[in-house]
C-alpha cells in the first residue's frame, strides 16, 4: 500500500544529544498507525521534524508520493497534516466555531466576518463527527473529551489526511475514549491515516492497526498489530524482557502512624482510614469518584470541614500545603506540568524547591555546596536522565520530569508520601523504575498512598486498597482479598457499606 506520509533515514541533532538517528515511520490511508517507545525514544522530536517545527538533518519525508520540505507547522497543516497535541490549544472564552476557524475566519470584501458562514461550516464538521453540540457553544463549557473532538474538528477543517494523536485519551473518561474510538474508526472509512502515540497497550491492540517501534532515537521495527503481543511490544520498546511488571516487595507493615477519622470536605463525605509504616496504601475508584480530591483535604490543599487526622499520636490541622509540609504529608499531584513542575526552570531548581529551609542558612542564604550534593545524589539515585542539573526540566522526557517531582517531595523528608497516579503518560520502562523506588522507599519505612486509575498498577503494587465512589469510602481490601472484580463492584457503588472489608 502506497503511504500518504513517509519518513526515511532522519537525522536529528541538539548540542550534545543525538534524538534521531535513521529514524522512520510511514502512514496509510485508511490505517491507524501507533507510534511506540519509552520517554526519550524521539517520538515528540520525531512529529516536530514531520511538522516542520524542526528542520531535520538528513533524511527524506515523501508527502503523497512527493519528496516534501515543509517549511514550518502552517505549511504542513496547509498540505493536510493535522495534530492534536496532549495540552489542548484551545481559548476556553470562545465558542467552537470561533476556535476551529480562529485566524482563517470567513470575511466579506470589506474585512466583516460572516459569522452565518463562520457556524454553518462549523456545525457541518461537527455533524460529520456525529457530534450533539452546537457551534455556538463556549469551549470552556465543554467536557475535556468534548474539547478534544473539537481539536478533531479544527483538524478536518483544514481537509487532513494525515491526523497525529499524541496521548489521546489521557484525560478522557471511558465513555469519551469509547466516542474517540468510534471517531477514528468513522476517520479510517474517509481515507485518513492516523499516528496514535500512546503509553496504553490495551488501546493500541483496541484501535490500530500497525505500530512503528522507537528506541533511543532509532527506528526498531514497523509490525502489523495483529501479530504481535503485549509482552513482545514492551520487549522491543525496552530492549530487554521486563519479567515482572509490577516488582512487589513483601515485607509486613509496621506500627500505625496516620489515623483518619471521618474526613470530609469538597468532594470527600465522612471518609476514615489507616495507613501504618512501611505499607503501600492503594487508592482505586472511576473518575470523580473523590480520590484526588481526599488527597487535597488530607495534606492541606482543600478546606476540611468536618473529621480528625492523626498522625504518629499527635492530632495535626493542615489548612494549607504549607502546614501538610510542615507535618510531613508531601503529595506528587497527578497534573506534573500544571501543579507539580516549573517547565522553565533547572532541574536543580525543581527538585529543591520545596526543601529550601534545609539549605539555608538562618539569614535566608542558600547553602549551594549542600544543595548541589543532594540533588546530585538524587539524580544518581532515582536515575535521571539529564545532561547536567541546570538543564532546563521542561526539556527532559516525562519519565524523567515526573522522578524529579518524586525526588523534590522526598527531600523535605516526609513520613507520608501521596503519589497521585505517578506514572500517567510514562513508558513501561521509566514505570518498572518508578515502581522500585516505592519499593525502597517502602523498604526504608517511609508511609506510602498510591492513587491510581489503573487496576493492575494498584493491585500489583499495594499492600491494602480503598476504593471511592461518589466522595466515600466503599471499600477497604486486603491485597490478598483484592482482584479487579471486587474492586470495579466497589468502584460503581455495587458493595453496600456493611460488605465492607477491613484489615
Amino acid at each position: 500500500m502506497q503511504p500518504l506520509l513517509q519518513l526515511q533515514g532522519i537525522e536529528k541533532s541538539f548540542p550534545g544529544v543525538k534524538a534521531l538517528s535513521g529514524a522512520a515511520l510511514a502512514v496509510y490511508p485508511g490505517r491507524v498507525m501507533a507510534l511506540v517507545g519509552e520517554n526519550g525514544a524521539g517520538k515528540s522530536t520525531m512529529m516536530k521534524v514531520m511538522t516542520g517545527i524542526y528542520a531535520r538533518d538528513a533524511g527524506s519525508i515523501k508527502w503523497l508520493g512527493e519528496e516534501a520540505n515543509f517549511s514550518g507547522p502552517k505549511a504542513s497543516q496547509e498540505a493536510g497534516i493535522g495534530i492534536i497535541h496532549q495540552e489542548l490549544n484551545l481559548i476556553p472564552q470562545l465558542s467552537v466555531a470561533e476556535n476551529i476557524f480562529l485566524g482563517r475566519e470567513f470575511v466579506n470584501a470589506f474585512g466583516a466576518i460572516r459569522w452565518k458562514q463562520l457556524y454553518a461550516e462549523a456545525d457541518r464538521l461537527l455533524q460529520r463527527l456525529n457530534l450533539r453540540f452546537s457551534s455556538h457553544k463556549l469551549v470552556g463549557d465543554l467536557s475535556i473529551g468534548d474539547q478534544q473532538m473539537v481539536e478533531i474538528a479544527k483538524v478536518l477543517s483544514y481537509e487532513s489526511r494525515v491526523i497525529v494523536m499524541d496521548e489521546p485519551t489521557d484525560a478522557l473518561t471511558d465513555t469519551e475514549t469509547a466516542s474517540l474510538f468510534r471517531v477514528i474508526r468513522e476517520l479510517k472509512a474517509q481515507g485518513c491515516g492516523i499516528v496514535y502515540i500512546s503509553h496504553r497497550m490495551k488501546e493500541i491492540f483496541e484501535i490500530c492497526d500497525d505500530v512503528t517501534v522507537f528506541r533511543d532515537g532509532q527506528f526498531i521495527a514497523e509490525r502489523a498489530v495483529d501479530t504481535l503481543d503485549e509482552e513482545t511490544l514492551i520487549e522491543m520498546m525496552v530492549g530487554r524482557k521486563l519479567e515482572e511488571q509490577y516488582p512487589r516487595l513483601d515485607k509486613a507493615p509496621g506500627d500505625i502512624r496516620l489515623t483518619v477519622e471521618n474526613l470530609s470536605g469538597p468532594g470527600v463525605n465522612d471518609v476514615s482510614f489507616t495507613l501504618r509504616k512501611g505499607e503501600i496504601l492503594g487508592v482505586a475508584g472511576l473518575m470523580g469518584a473523590g480520590r484526588t480530591e481526599l488527597m487535597k483535604v488530607l495534606y492541606g490543599a482543600s478546606q476540611r470541614s468536618g473529621g480528625s487526622v492523626t498522625l504518629e499520636g499527635k492530632k495535626i490541622t493542615t489548612r494549607t500545603p504549607e502546614e501538610g509540609l510542615r507535618n510531613g504529608i508531601v503529595y506528587i499531584s497527578e497534573d506534573r506540568k500544571r501543579d507539580g513542575l516549573v517547565l522553565g526552570m533547572s532541574v536543580k531548581e525543581n527538585m529543591s524547591l520545596t526543601a529550601l529551609d534545609y539549605f539555608s542558612h538562618a539569614g535566608g542564604r542558600l547553602k549551594h555546596a549542600q544543595e548541589q550534593l543532594a540533588v546530585s545524589d538524587f539524580i544518581k539515585l532515582f536515575k535521571v536522565k539529564t545532561p547536567s542539573m541546570e538543564q532546563p526540566i521542561g526539556l527532559l522526557s516525562g519519565g524523567n520530569q515526573q522522578k524529579v517531582a518524586i525526588a523534590r517531595g522526598l527531600m523535605t523528608r516526609p513520613k507520608v508520601l501521596i503519589l497521585d497516579e505517578p506514572t500517567r503518560g510514562v513508558d513501561v520502562g521509566a514505570k518498572k523504575e518508578i515502581y522500585q523506588l516505592i519499593n525502597q522507599f517502602k523498604e526504608e519505612g517511609l508511609s506510602i498512598i498510591l492513587v491510581s486509575s489503573e487496576m493492575p498498577e494498584v493491585l500489583g503494587m499495594s499492600d491494602r486498597v480503598l476504593v471511592m465512589h461518589e466522595g466515600r469510602l466503599s471499600g477497604d481490601f486486603p491485597i490478598e482479598q483484592a482482584s479487579q472484580e471486587r474492586l470495579m463492584a466497589a468502584a460503581v457503588g455495587k458493595q453496600h457499606s456493611a460488605e465492607l472489608v477491613t484489615p
